[in-house]
């Protein structure tokens, strides 16, 4: 048995049954549906033992996931940039458009089996694993792993908030230098804090801001919900911008352009960037250009 995922229940933690806490707490798999076929299947551990959904979780409990006893899924076909691969993890440059994992055949988690090569290590996956998730509509930096121990111990990087994150985005208005956004979401707390770039004049939406972002919790969609609160929706966000102009077929404008991390085996300290898309510039280019046509004689 390959444990993929493990997980200490800490104090503190409310009155929950295991299907409901697991579906907050696990990570490689996707969907609530999933969680529940994986209990069903005897793929959990609490101390040991098979766990139920109903098991009541209690403080001090570990919790494990092991690997599926299945076949791999089928290939994607799609070449990925690697940005670093080792025999233990692999880092991505995902694009945007594809989600991470989930029961469809065009994810990243099928396509990693096109692009990754396997480990020769005693503890080898029987494919690489996304370890955290990126939205559809999202670019950027994505970590798999590929044997037990690295999916382990990310896992416990990402549930101590040991991994740090920048985002580059586009957002819709003149923004701040720099702030903070605390409030909840989901009634857990949240934090994003942010960074200007530097600030572009646009006909359509008056001021468009590119800004760095720092996530310190991972709530999901935290980013979009946080700026869209604020007054400053990521530029191209369908779900969440409520005001602007939508600039067809250029999706969204949010890059995860920066990792840092203890790699799962070695302990030492990595860092990652890459460079946001080309559109982000070719955007905000064009936009200013198309003010100053119209203001500057």
């Amino acid at each position: 048995m390959v444990i993929i995922e493990s997980h200490i229940v800490p104090e503190g933690v409310e009155r929950i049954r295991f299907y409901n806490y697991a579906c907050k707490i696990f990570n490689t798999i996707p969907s609530n549906k999933g969680i529940k076929k994986a209990i069903n299947n005897g793929f959990f551990y609490i101390d040991g033992e098979i766990a139920q959904s109903g098991n009541w979780v209690k403080t001090g409990q570990k919790i494990e996931l092991a690997e599926q006893n299945t076949k791999p899924p089928k290939t994607y076909n799609l070449f990925l940039e690697i940005v670093f691969e080792d025999e233990f993890i692999a880092i991505i440059n995902k694009p945007a458009g594809i989600i991470v994992s989930g029961n469809q055949f065009k994810t990243i988690e099928n396509a990693l089996l096109y692009n990754i090569k396997p480990s020769k290590s005693n503890d080898a996956l029987k494919w690489a694993k996304p370890v955290h998730r990126i939205d559809f509509a999202t670019s950027g930096l994505l970590i798999a792993a590929k044997t037990s121990k690295a999916i382990i111990e990310l896992g416990k990087q990402f549930e101590n908030r040991e991994v740090k994150k920048r985002y580059r985005a586009i957002v819709i208005g003149k923004i701040s230098n720099k702030g903070k956004i605390d409030t909840p979401i989901d009634e857990k707390n949240a934090l994003t804090k942010y960074q200007l770039i530097k600030h572009v004049p646009s006909l359509t939406n008056q001021w468009l801001s590119l800004i760095d972002l720092y996530p310190h919790t991972g709530r999901k969609h935290q980013l979009r919900k946080h700026l869209s609160e604020i007054g400053f929706p990521i530029m191209g966000d369908k779900l969440y911008q409520n005001k602007g102009q939508m600039i067809k077929g250029k999706g969204m404008f949010l890059c995860a352009v920066e990792l840092s991390f203890f790699h799962p085996i070695t302990n030492d300290k990595l860092n990652f960037k890459i460079d946001e898309s080309h559109k982000f510039n070719s955007f905000l280019e064009r936009e200013q250009a198309r003010w100053e046509k119209f203001n500057i004689n």
